[in-house]
C-alpha cells in the first residue's frame, strides 16, 4: 500500500482537548480512527482514548496482515470499545461513564469500509467532489431527513449539538457501517470532529483537500476552523489520507515524486507480521505530544526503510 497521511488536533477555546485520533497499519491493511469525547459528560477524553486504544489493539490482533470480514470487524470493535469504556469506568470508580463519538475507516485490497457513532465524520473525495460522507446521529439530522427543517439548519439549529448515539451511554450504541467502497489513486479520506466540519462550509473542505496535499490541507482546515470558532471554539481535529494504491511489484515501481513526499508511507516491503501505529497501547501518554508523535512515525518509517533495504 502507498498513502500520504497527516493528522493534527487543536484545542481551540476549550480547557481540555477531548479529541483523539490515530492510525495503525500492516503491510496490507490500514485503520484510521477518530473520537471526540463528549463535553456534556465528565472526562470525555478518557472515553475517546479508551476507544482508540481498544480498536487499535483489536486491529493489531486480527490484521494478519488483512482483516477478515471488514464490516463485521468494524461493528464488533466499536461495540468492544463501548464495553471497554464501561469496564474502565467501573475499574476506576468513576461516578459517571464518559462518552465519545467515533468514526473508523478500514482500507485493504483498494477498498474502504467505515463505521461511526455520533457526529464525528468521514468524507470520501475524488476529483473535487464528495462521493460519500457519514450521516450524523443528531436530532437536527433527523429533522432534516424528515423534511422538517432545511439543510442549512445544520449550522444554526438549537438542537444541532444534541446526539442520540455514542459510545459509553447506558444503552448499546447503533453502529452504522458503510458498504465497501472501491478506491482509486488520488482519492482522499478525511476523518474529522465537529469542531472542524461544523464551522466550515463543506465546499471549503472540498476545495482545500482537492487543491493541496494533506500535509498542508489539514493544518489549513484546522486554522480556518479555529478562526471561525473564535474564543469559545471547540476542539478541532483532522486525520486525512490520499490513497496511492494497493500492492506493487517492488518499491522501485513507486513514482519518484510520490516516494519523496514527506507524508508518504509505503508498506509493501514490510514483513507480514509487523504492525505500525501512532496509537499508544498505554495510558500515560499524551496523544498530542508532538515529540512522541514524531517518534512513533519515525519508528514506523525506520522499519519500512530497513525492510526495503533487505529486499533490494
Amino acid at each position: 500500500m502507498q498513502f500520504c497521511v497527516y493528522q493534527e488536533s487543536r484545542i481551540g477555546g476549550r480547557e481540555v482537548n477531548q479529541d483523539r485520533m490515530g492510525y495503525s497499519f500492516t503491510r496490507d491493511a490500514l485503520l484510521l480512527v477518530l473520537a471526540d469525547g463528549m463535553g456534556g459528560h465528565p472526562r470525555g477524553e478518557v472515553a475517546a482514548q479508551v476507544a482508540l486504544q481498544t480498536i487499535s489493539a483489536l486491529f493489531q490482533q486480527q490484521a494478519t496482515p488483512t482483516v477478515k470480514g471488514p464490516e463485521r470487524f468494524l461493528h464488533d470493535v466499536c461495540m468492544a470499545a463501548h464495553q471497554e469504556i464501561h469496564r474502565h469506568t467501573a475499574q476506576h470508580g468513576m461516578p459517571d461513564t464518559p462518552r465519545t463519538t467515533i468514526v473508523v475507516c478500514l482500507i485493504q485490497h483498494n477498498t474502504a469500509t467505515w463505521a461511526h457513532c455520533g457526529d464525528s465524520r468521514l468524507y470520501w473525495l475524488r476529483d473535487g467532489r464528495v462521493l460519500a460522507r457519514t450521516r450524523d446521529h443528531s436530532h437536527v439530522e433527523n429533522l432534516i431527513e424528515k423534511g422538517k427543517v432545511p439543510e442549512s439548519a445544520r449550522a444554526t439549529h438549537q438542537e444541532r449539538n444534541k446526539l442520540y448515539n455514542c459510545l459509553g451511554a447506558a444503552t448499546a450504541p447503533r453502529v452504522d457501517v458503510s458498504p465497501p467502497a472501491s478506491l482509486r489513486p488520488g482519492d482522499t479520506m478525511l476523518l474529522c470532529s465537529d469542531g472542524l466540519w461544523a464551522v466550515l462550509d463543506e465546499q471549503d473542505i472540498v476545495d482545500m483537500l482537492s487543491t493541496r496535499a494533506v500535509v498542508r490541507a489539514v493544518p489549513d482546515l484546522l486554522q480556518a476552523a479555529l478562526r471561525r470558532g473564535g474564543a469559545a471554539g471547540d476542539n478541532a481535529t483532522g486525520l486525512a489520507i490520499t490513497w496511492h494504491g494497493g500492492a506493487i511489484a517492488s518499491v522501485s515501481d513507486v513514482p519518484t515524486e510520490v516516494m519523496t513526499t514527506p507524508s508518504l508511507i509505503s508498506t509493501d516491503a514490510l514483513p507480514q507480521d509487523l504492525h505500525g501505529s501512532t496509537i499508544t497501547p498505554g495510558t500515560g501518554f499524551d496523544p498530542f505530544d508532538e515529540e512522541e508523535i514524531e517518534k512513533a512515525i519515525a519508528e514506523i518509517r525506520g522499519a519500512i526503510e530497513k525492510s526495503s533495504r533487505l529486499l533490494r
